[in-house]
């Protein structure tokens, strides 16, 4: 660990993780460079769902999981697509999620999510009052909507599961009540739903946007199409080269996403993520648009109605580092909405978009130091998540480089993953406990 305090920090990674790692840092009196490969925010925290979700405890690495990954091995029109290839980090990647699909492991990793989730929560309603930021932010929850009722009631259990375990919980919307409550699905096309109140939604794009004006207005320097190359020093990192010259720092922070397993040889660590490609339609609104974020959940898709326009989105794909855009991909979101939604689609489309999300094969991020360099700390691998979980972990790496006290446990998020006792991990990322019965001790490995 370096001796003293930085003075000076280097951002690698200008998305939305980055971004918050520089809010926090510069609040606690540090000099900031945040540096990208590209424009600042043109990333996947580009044209993602919008979703504040701490409703998304569990991952994806769950029992069951195992038969919906054979199914995307051999299905065409899955929702979740593996592109069959010789690559042995993807199978190894796979063997290792196989392992977390226990009981017990999704309950541990679910610890680990909802500190981040929580916590970003509470911090988002704060930063947006007191940075004034920009964002068509509003706090109306999310619809998790079920055509079926057995897949309604599935959710059931889950929803019962979280209820017990983490004291979190959806309520049930069944029949014409659905309907009433949210008048943009076609009556009928649903059984019933489960409400998570506590969720949010916004526009990334104008939130980096925002972000960034506020951070430059507080002496953070922004550079833009600056590729990556390597750190220079020994132990300890003294600059990172790039295409646009060095940057000195006293410590520096990798945040760049699905990109990471690709600088192995400077970090000396093969980061375990794989990027799963996710797809969006971003349209203007539509006469008859949500009022309530939703996810339909057999088709996976999500609907984000935002003040300044209309998304569809999600998806994954695992097809390595591939920069097509695939039409199926888009046509799924358009099916899927179609069989839900009154006018699933607006009169304009702005965008169609993919993205790399960064997933890591236990569903929680890696937010740890390097063994090569002392100063240098990886944040990167939020999964679905960057934009969730973005405040509380660009907050836990200003605690970490500045010698304070956590303010969720640290542990959880370290690599190569160590025994955490997650008695420790308080439930909603401030100093509170746990609901009584949910003492777990586990390593995800």
């Amino acid at each position: 660990m370096p001796a003293s305090r930085p003075n000076r920090v280097v951002i690698i990674g200008g998305g939305v993780i980055g971004t918050a790692c520089a809010h926090f840092l510069r609040q606690s009196g540090v000099e900031v460079t945040v540096i990208d490969q590209g424009r600042h925010g043109g990333g996947c925290s580009h044209a993602n769902c919008g979703l504040i979700s701490p409703s998304h405890i569990f991952p994806l690495c769950r029992p069951g999981a195992l038969a919906e990954g054979f199914r995307a091995l051999v299905s065409s029109n899955s929702s979740i697509k593996i592109r069959p290839r010789l690559d042995r980090h993807l199978w190894s990647w796979l063997y290792r999620f196989a392992a977390q699909c226990t009981h017990e492991k999704m309950i541990a990793n679910g610890w680990a999510r909802h500190a981040l989730l929580q916590s970003s929560r509470k911090l988002y309603a704060e930063l947006i009052e007191t940075a004034r930021l920009e964002c068509d932010w509003e706090e109306r929850g999310c619809l998790f909507v079920f055509r079926s009722e057995a897949g309604f009631h599935h959710y059931g259990k889950l929803n019962a599961l979280m209820k017990e375990t983490y004291g979190l919980f959806a309520d049930p919307v069944v029949g014409e009540e659905l309907f009433k409550l949210e008048p943009a699905l076609i009556p009928g096309s649903a059984y019933g739903a489960w409400y998570f109140p506590m969720d949010a939604h916004m526009r990334a794009s104008r939130l980096l946007a925002s972000w960034r004006k506020y951070l430059e207005a507080e002496g953070v320097n922004f550079v833009e199409n600056a590729t990556f190359e390597q750190f220079e020093g020994t132990s300890t990192a003294r600059v990172a080269r790039t295409s646009r010259g060095v940057f000195e720092g006293d410590a520096f922070v990798v945040a760049t996403g699905a990109w990471t397993p690709l600088l192995h040889r400077q970090l000396e660590l093969r980061v375990p993520i794989q990027p799963g490609k996710g797809y969006s339609i971003t349209m203007s609104r539509p006469a008859v648009c949500p009022t309530i974020p939703m996810i339909l959940e057999e088709d996976h898709v999500a609907v984000t109605p935002m003040q300044s326009g209309y998304r569809l989105g999600s998806t994954m794909e695992f097809a390595g580092y591939d920069t097509t855009l695939n039409p199926k991909r888009l046509n799924l979101l358009h099916d899927g909405a179609v069989r839900s939604l009154r006018e699933p689609f607006g009169p304009t489309v702005e965008e169609e978009w993919w993205g790399w999300r960064p997933m890591t094969f236990d569903g929680r991020p890696i937010i740890d130091r390097t063994p090569r360099f002392d100063n240098v700390m990886i944040a990167a691998g939020h999964n679905m998540l960057g934009l969730s979980m973005a405040p509380a972990t660009g907050r836990l790496v200003a605690e970490l480089l500045m010698g304070q006290q956590p303010h969720i446990l640290a542990d959880a998020y370290r690599y190569p993953r160590v025994p955490v006792d997650f008695s420790r991990m308080p439930a909603t990322g401030t100093a509170e406990g746990k609901p009584a019965g949910s003492v777990v001790t586990a390593s995800t490995e």
